[in-house]
């Protein structure tokens, strides 16, 4: 089963299940300015887990379903491994006040053992912490669906979800595992977390599930990782086409990267050394960085961002209709850090300040952690956001900005 249908057979399930289908909202949250990018299918529809009224005016359904552009960079140095991604399509059902565990669980289940014929390897449910209960509603749910399934139990880092940004609805979860990945998260949102960490029960519970359509595929094909699934296959085979050295690890980070900075770039996204742009800054400098691992020539990468754009154009027409300008951007990009990437490396070897590498020659803070680790050495990570702060300290300051800590 191809991508395209198995991302179709999920909306199509629950719209069978009286879902109404949402688009995808654009990486660049709208309504949510404590987060640089959309980081989850949920994102959307935050503020539906405060007012039913609001979800069912906007949406006309109190349930929904979605697949939805995501981007996240935390594990950015994973990327490479057989399932860490900086973009993905988070495939979603939602409910706001509507149903609840038993019909979320029940939907669950049904998909991924019957519509998608996979076998599950266990269970997980939330086992209590920090004052928070023990989920053992979730538990005998899955128990009576299937007495023989494994169910493990984990804490709060495991189990607990959320909130997206700095405060929002969040809750205790239960997950599946299949082929030895996790590969759906449902969330049961039953309280509301504040900037100051604290917990207050939402008067509305609802249900925000997120499984990633690149693991699904991955589970689904049968492949040892979601760069082999056909998502990847034709962007590394452009990738392949184009290098001189064979090195599956750089392929997939420039495949990873490219094809997140495509998507960055179509939803607006401009190279900078701020915020979102940094972001797509560093994955592309990251991206050159490898494609010379690839003996790649110069100036070649618009061609890996071609055809992350003739994969998904029938799905996201966005990426059609900037096509020129996301191929400008990575070009340009590109070639103004090979400017500064060769006198940038003769001064890493004299041993300058990682601080100045980043302000002066552009080298992202990982960029250079990369290089150390290759040379055997070390950078000191505390140092440079110690500068790092002060410098953005005394630039507010001279801009007549206070400084809030």
């Amino acid at each position: 089963m191809q991508s395209r249908e198995i991302r179709k057979q999920f909306l199509d399930f629950f719209k069978k299940q009286a879902h109404v289908i949402i688009p995808s909202a654009s990486l660049v949250p709208k309504n949510d300015p404590s987060v640089l990018f959309t980081t989850a299918g949920m994102q959307q529809f935050k503020s539906y887990y405060i007012s039913k009224a609001d979800a069912q005016k906007d949406l006309n359904s109190l349930n929904v379903a979605s697949s939805q552009k995501c981007v996240r960079t935390s594990d950015i140095e994973e990327v490479g491994d057989k399932s860490h991604l900086t973009f993905f399509e988070m495939l979603g059902n939602f409910s706001f006040g509507g149903y609840w565990k038993k019909e979320a669980i029940e939907y669950a289940h049904e998909l991924i053992t019957k519509d998608f014929g996979l076998k599950i390897d266990f269970i997980s449910v939330f086992g209590g912490a920090d004052n928070i209960p023990e989920d053992k509603e979730s538990a005998d749910i899955w128990k009576s669906i299937d007495s023989s399934i494994i169910i493990k139990k984990f804490g709060r880092e495991d189990n607990f979800w959320g909130p997206t940004g700095e405060e929002g609805p969040c809750g205790p979860t239960t997950e599946i595992y299949v082929g030895g990945i996790e590969i759906w998260n449902i969330v049961f949102n039953e309280y509301y977390q504040s900037r100051d960490k604290e917990l207050t029960p939402l008067k509305i519970r609802g249900v925000d599930t997120g499984m990633g359509l690149e693991r699904l595929t991955f589970v689904t094909q049968g492949v040892s990782s979601a760069f082999e699934t056909d998502l990847f296959e034709s962007i590394i085979k452009r990738i392949k086409d184009i290098s001189s050295v064979s090195e599956e690890k750089a392929e997939r980070i420039v495949s990873d990267h490219i094809r997140t900075s495509v998507f960055m770039i179509a939803d607006g996204v401009i190279a900078s050394n701020t915020g979102r742009g940094y972001i797509l800054r560093r994955l592309i400098r990251r991206a050159v960085r490898y494609a010379d691992i690839l003996g790649i020539a110069p100036g070649e990468l618009f061609h890996v961002a071609r055809s992350v754009i003739l994969k998904y154009r029938d799905i996201y027409p966005e990426l059609a209709k900037s096509s020129e300008r996301i191929e400008k951007e990575i070009l340009a990009e590109e070639n103004k850090f090979r400017k500064t990437l060769r006198e940038g490396l003769k001064q890493f070897e004299k041993g300058v300040d990682s601080f100045i590498l980043f302000t002066t020659y552009g080298f992202p803070i990982e960029l250079t952690e990369e290089i150390a680790r290759e040379k055997g050495g070390i950078v000191d990570k505390d140092k440079f956001y110690k500068q790092l702060k002060e410098h953005q300290e005394l630039s507010r300051k001279s801009s007549g900005q206070k400084f809030k800590k």
